[in-house]
């Protein structure tokens, strides 16, 4: 029989959104580290569901036409899946493979609006940019002299590269806390994509940090090729558990400690 998704904290707070908590950027290690443990809790069900995950948005992509939009919908229910489980570790309830399609029983439809949004981000943030950069690169066609027009190619390149890597970091921050506020409170998909932005703005100093962090373990896992994504992906979904709790929730980021029980 199919575990139901704790539909108790979706009812629980529904009636106010709840407000960030202001923490301290060493907290971001603190994330990391429960993530760690999240995904040591049972790594065989874990690296299966990261499988499952890649082979997924893979299959997805490979829609024509339309393939990228359904991946960027289909990415927060599926993220929203893997908060559930650890969501179901952090209450000491097994996780499960299923676990990682959870979204699509716990308001999808706000999930895919969430998804939408993170679409439409994307493409006015590669709008505004082109429209940027070719403003800069139609500035030094005017100036007549090939070195100017030569300079506004370099200037239109960067400074459009600068404008979407800005829209495109605003845009993170965004989603950030957009799934587990919409699954664990209720919370409406833009009110969700509010509230993410104004939490890691308060908390930069912390958020900073785990982007540095996250980057540096991106290139790591990597190395051995690839195959660290498998863990990566985990890890990463119970460093987003453990932030939320941290920052929104209140329960314990860390899972509870597991008790040997005799046989």
């Amino acid at each position: 029989m199919t575990e139901p998704a704790s539909p108790a904290v979706h009812s629980h707070n529904a009636a106010r959104h709840p407000r960030p908590r202001h923490v301290s950027p060493a907290e971001s290690l603190v994330w990391l580290k429960a993530g760690w443990t999240y995904f040591v809790r049972d790594p065989g069900v874990w690296v299966a569901i990261s499988v499952i995950f890649i082979v997924m948005l893979f299959v997805l992509g490979l829609v024509p036409l339309l393939g990228w939009a359904v991946v960027l919908i289909g990415f927060p229910v599926m993220v929203a899946g893997m908060v559930l489980g650890c969501h179901a570790l952090a209450e000491g309830r097994p996780l499960r493979i299923e676990h990682l399609f959870s979204g699509l029983k716990v308001h999808a439809g706000n999930l895919s609006l969430v998804g939408v949004f993170y679409l439409l981000g994307g493409l006015i943030a590669g709008f505004v940019s082109v429209v940027v950069g070719g403003g800069a690169l139609l500035t030094g066609y005017i100036l007549g002299a090939l070195a100017g027009l030569g300079m506004g190619l370099v200037s239109g390149v960067v400074l459009g590269s600068v404008v979407f890597s800005v829209l495109w970091v605003l845009l993170i921050t965004a989603l950030w806390f957009a799934a587990p506020l919409v699954v664990l409170r209720n919370t409406p998909p833009l009110d969700a994509m509010k509230l993410s932005l104004s939490a890691c703005f308060s908390n930069i100093g912390a958020f900073i940090v785990l982007g540095v962090l996250i980057y540096v373990l991106i290139w790591v896992a990597m190395i051995p090729a690839g195959l660290g994504v498998l863990v990566l992906i985990p890890v990463l979904a119970g460093t987003l558990y453990a932030s939320y709790q941290d920052v929104f929730g209140d329960a314990p980021v860390l899972p509870p400690a597991v008790t040997d029980t005799p046989e």
